[in-house]
């Protein structure tokens, strides 16, 4: 036989799309399981034709479930980002949509049995060592993917998820600004680095000649933004102990002007160097945070309301995305909650090339590859 069976579940997690594995059904050593992961998607190629990839960053993206490894969890969470059009696999980040899906495939998986009602998974986040509660909709012990509940870049509607993140503050930089300042200046534009839970940089769109506004292949198209986007993003990832960024997909550049639907600000998101259609869910609960730090590029811009729990509306270039921010009386933000649905796409056996992994080696993969 030519090829290896390896069993997967293809899901929509967020406005994400992904293929979820058992680590114990990939290989141990990390070298060869990249390998598996880029023939899975087809890459490198900017068609990612020859496998299951859909030629996006959204929709080249891989969650990895394993046992836990902590007392207060039920399952581990690796998350890897499969480049498209270059040999590499990104374990630096996490991705809150994907992990939206990470709840229900546990349950599919028999991992964690459902109550009847609604079922938290508790998940750790070995990209970052964070947990997150994910509270998944199962009446009469099975999931529901059917429901009412819609978001902005998903057509239709599903069964509500609620994601809720504790201590994610710092989780990839070791801190919420990871500069010690809520402002810098990088290439003589005024920034603001944040990190709850996903690296961001923050920029006032108009100091960069453009509104904010535009859409994504507008600003895609102008070339001399990108490059100065570029060059400051290579330029903060050591400032926000992020080494050397120009393999990473990290930070992602945000782009930031006053709402105009109605929200709290308005946001056209880079990763990196695409102009995302939405906004990532970690993404956008760094981008809400920066809104409640004084001091920041977005003080000013954000429409705020009064009290310790914050809901925003960051708008993006396909709708809106709703974070609530929870603060302590010091003004420290400790928890943030979120709405997102899934849906189970496809579940069968995804074939690589024997070439590739012959199947031999299987085993638990706690770890981001060195």
């Amino acid at each position: 036989m030519s090829q290896t069976r390896i069993p997967c579940l293809q899901m929509r997690g967020g406005t994400s799309k992904g293929l979820y594995f058992l680590a114990e059904d990939l290989p141990r050593d990390t070298a060869r399981r990249d390998a598996v992961l880029l023939a899975a998607m087809g890459s490198p190629d900017a068609r990612q034709i020859d496998g299951l990839g859909g030629a996006t960053s959204l929709t080249s993206k891989v969650a990895i479930v394993d046992r836990p490894t902590r007392d207060d969890v039920d399952v581990d969470y690796l998350f890897a980002q499969v480049v498209v059009d270059a040999p590499r696999v990104d374990y630096g980040q996490n991705c809150g949509n994907i992990l939206a899906g990470v709840g229900p495939f546990a349950i599919e998986r028999g991992w964690v049995t459902a109550c009847d009602g609604t079922t938290p998974v508790r998940v750790h986040m070995v990209n970052t060592g964070q947990v997150a509660i994910i509270h998944v909709p199962t009446p009469g012990g099975s999931v529901a993917y059917a429901g009412d509940a819609q978001i902005s870049g998903v057509p239709g509607s599903a069964a509500p998820l609620i994601v809720e993140f504790q201590d994610t503050a710092g989780s990839s930089c070791g801190a919420l600004l990871p500069t010690g300042h809520p402002r810098d200046t990088v290439e003589g534009i005024d920034v603001t680095c944040l990190d709850n839970g996903m690296p961001v940089v923050l920029l006032r769109a108009e100091d960069l000649g453009v509104s904010g506004h535009e859409s994504c292949a507008d600003l895609e198209a102008n070339t001399a933004l990108r490059e100065r986007l570029e060059r400051i993003r290579l330029a903060v990832g050591p400032r926000m102990n992020l080494g050397d960024v120009s393999e990473r997909t990290v930070p992602k550049m945000t782009l930031i002007a006053a709402p105009r639907h109605g929200g709290s600000l308005a946001t056209r998101s880079f990763i990196p160097h695409r102009c995302h259609e939405a906004i990532g869910v970690l993404g956008a609960v760094s981008v809400a945070s920066g809104c409640l730090v004084p001091g920041t590029v977005a003080d000013g811009l954000a429409v705020l309301n009064e009290g310790p729990t914050q809901r925003l509306s960051i708008e993006h270039p396909t709708g809106e995305f709703t974070v609530e921010l929870t603060r302590d009386a010091d003004g420290e933000i400790v928890r943030a909650g979120l709405l997102r649905t899934a849906r189970l796409l496809f579940e069968g056996h995804l074939h690589v090339p024997r070439a590739v992994w012959n199947g031999d080696t299987a085993a638990h993969s706690n770890g981001a590859a060195s």
